[in-house]
């Protein structure tokens, strides 16, 4: 009997997760489990503001993570995914001074794509060439060499008022108080909290000595300053650019549907509504919350996501029930630096209501989050149930031509 082959693509938050939630859901016998990366390690990409300004990250090598859960790790760059033919090319990296790089296609009966997002510089003049991002490690290490090298009293401007801007700026604010620090950001002030989230906000910044210039779009960076839409100039010795996420380009040009910025479309299941057999989580999807509302681009999201996907490709290759559970928020996890945290409530939709934890306490409880977070992910088949279930039956598998014909095991 041929084994269902299931490829995950990407090792982040989703990613992992759903490669770790299927080797527990599935039979080993019945499946092969392959989870691609371009890192060797888990990347805890809610620390990264933490990684930029010299903090020491604990090691988590995907490796470990996932040794004897039967999911097999291959460390690569994903090049293509052909969801017609079910294929998957990535380019392994060489080792040694000549050896080069090698192309691999990988075939699939079922895909998860979670490839995730980077940072989007919105075509705005000078970023790509000046300014910093903190999206991914490599990003974050090259922002940590450059801020140990600045003098007291040099600039730094983060730009974005969002939720990677206001962590940024008052981590870096609190780690090197030397330093002149500004957030630009294109609206008020934390505008999406509530009035005590906001007037927190307001004071941590007051307390770090952070200068916040609201209303104010960037419509060019230099290499020593931020250019504003109402021509205000700010120093910059270094810029640091958190205005957004884009997704990987791949999905836009396969044959999957997507939506203009190229995410993909998906039910409730995290199912592709053109490619049955693929499936997509975290920011590389674009699936419904409560109302219709489209889940945000975060941690928050992406893990419920991986839940629901995993479950969801059990339930339909073993005969089970399909889950029903609604992915929605509860709250809004800020980091203000090392001492001071922010958590805002929210509804199901991720609107801001009146209740927040603030100061220390709400500290504390972020950094338990982003714990829980990292201990899901490594401790990935903790708690297995004594038997996984089998698949349903198997029948022929497709074939290409002069390719010999193989049982696979499929869903009813």
């Amino acid at each position: 009997m041929q084994q269902h082959r299931i490829i995950v693509l990407g090792a982040g938050y989703a990613g992992a997760t759903a490669a770790g939630r299927l080797a527990k859901r599935l039979h080993r016998d019945d499946v092969t489990l392959t989870l691609v990366d371009t890192e060797p390690d888990f990347v805890e990409r809610v620390r990264m503001h933490q990684l930029a300004v010299g903090q020491k990250l604990k090691s988590r090598p995907l490796g470990e993570m996932f040794a004897g859960t039967g999911v097999s790790l291959k460390q690569a760059r994903v090049t293509a995914v052909d969801a017609d033919r079910k294929t998957v090319t990535v380019t392994v990296t060489g080792t040694g001074a000549h050896a080069a790089d090698t192309t691999e296609e990988l075939t699939y009966d079922t895909l998860v794509y979670a490839l995730g997002s980077a940072w989007d510089d919105q075509g705005v003049p000078g970023v790509a060439e000046h300014a910093h991002e903190i999206a991914g490690r490599a990003g974050a290490l090259r922002l940590r060499e450059r801020l140990a090298r600045l003098d007291a009293g040099q600039s730094v401007v983060v730009v974005g008022g969002g939720l990677t801007g206001v962590e940024a700026v008052t981590e870096i604010a609190e780690a090197r108080p030397d330093l002149d620090v500004t957030l630009a950001a294109r609206g008020a002030l934390g505008d999406w909290l509530s009035p005590k989230g906001r007037g927190h906000l307001r004071g941590v910044f007051g307390r770090l000595g952070i200068t916040a210039y609201e209303h104010a779009a960037v419509t060019a960076v230099r290499a020593d300053r931020v250019i504003t839409a109402d021509g205000t100039d700010l120093p910059a010795a270094v810029t640091v650019w958190t205005t957004g996420f884009a997704v990987h380009p791949l999905a836009g040009a396969t044959t999957l549907e997507v939506t203009g910025t190229g995410r993909i479309v998906v039910d409730e299941t995290m199912r592709s509504r053109s490619h049955p057999d693929v499936y997509a989580v975290g920011d590389a999807a674009l699936a419904a919350g409560p109302g219709g509302k489209p889940l945000r681009m975060s941690c928050a999201s992406g893990m419920p996501m991986a839940w629901q996907a995993a479950d969801a490709i059990a339930a339909r290759l073993t005969g089970g029930k399909l889950p029903k559970v609604p992915l929605r928020y509860f709250n809004q996890c800020v980091s203000l630096g090392r001492k001071e945290g922010l958590i805002q409530y929210v509804t199901a939709d991720d609107r801001a209501v009146r209740a927040a934890l603030t100061g220390r306490l709400a500290a504390v409880y972020k950094e338990l989050v982003c714990k829980g977070a990292a201990w899901a992910v490594a401790n990935p088949t903790t708690g297995l149930p004594a038997r996984r279930r089998h698949l349903l039956r198997t029948q022929p598998r497709p074939t290409t031509p002069g390719t010999p014909t193989a049982p696979t095991t499929t869903a009813a």
